[in-house]
């Protein structure tokens, strides 16, 4: 089973300032305050950036803001807009996907909740998926992914997973297999890109249950 992805808090203001594990040790600074400001983020390493510049370059910021330095900025270089950027969501078994339109967030694709599953199948499906839908359009717009396990899966062509078939997940293994297929019987030239979140901020297709 997948572990949720963790956060961590910033607090610029509030009883007690700096970055908080727990979105509970940071309300207990921020509850009651008069102008608290804080926000989370995906890693330390943002939180911990993010504390040594001003609140005013975080807090009502949208995906692609960072807490990264400049010079770390300028190395990893912007997302591409025209381009796919797909993301699943598990909880406990079951599971989703999608695909949207990175500039915009418009959705392209949706599929699920598919029981008995993994979040590691629905990454993977959701970037077949998206080869798939972009070569029915003719286009060769790169796909963005956060899943460095999916994006390897793809590039072997095979899903490299323990999940074992059960009547419950039988549509999904159903999916995985022509998946599987495609990849062999198909080109793309679309590239397959890591969605790096340290920079940019949470993939544009996150479902935003975190």
């Amino acid at each position: 089973m997948a572990r949720p992805k963790s956060k961590y808090y910033v607090v610029w203001k509030g009883k007690e300032t700096g970055v908080f594990h727990s979105w509970d040790d940071c309300k207990k600074q921020i509850q009651g305050y008069t102008g608290a400001q804080y926000k989370s983020f995906t890693t330390k390493e943002a939180a911990a950036n993010a504390f040594n510049r001003s609140a005013k370059d975080f807090i009502g910021k949208d995906a692609f803001v960072s807490a990264l330095s400049p010079e770390l900025l300028s190395k990893i270089g912007k997302p591409i807009l025209e381009s796919i950027s797909v993301d699943a969501a598990f909880d406990g078994d079951v599971m989703e996907y999608k695909g949207v339109y990175t500039k915009t967030k418009k959705v392209l694709f949706q599929l699920g909740p598919f029981e008995d599953a993994t979040n590691n199948i629905g990454e993977f499906l959701a970037i077949v998926h998206a080869l798939g839908y972009l070569k029915k359009q003719n286009s060769a717009a790169p796909v963005y992914s956060d899943s460095l396990t999916a994006l390897t899966w793809v590039k072997h062509k095979h899903a490299k997973t323990k999940l074992v078939s059960t009547p419950a997940n039988k549509s999904l293994f159903h999916l995985l297999d022509r998946a599987v297929k495609w990849l062999h019987e198909n080109k793309y030239p679309n590239r397959l890109l890591k969605w790096e979140t340290k920079a940019w901020g949470e993939n544009p297709a996150d479902f935003g249950r975190k």
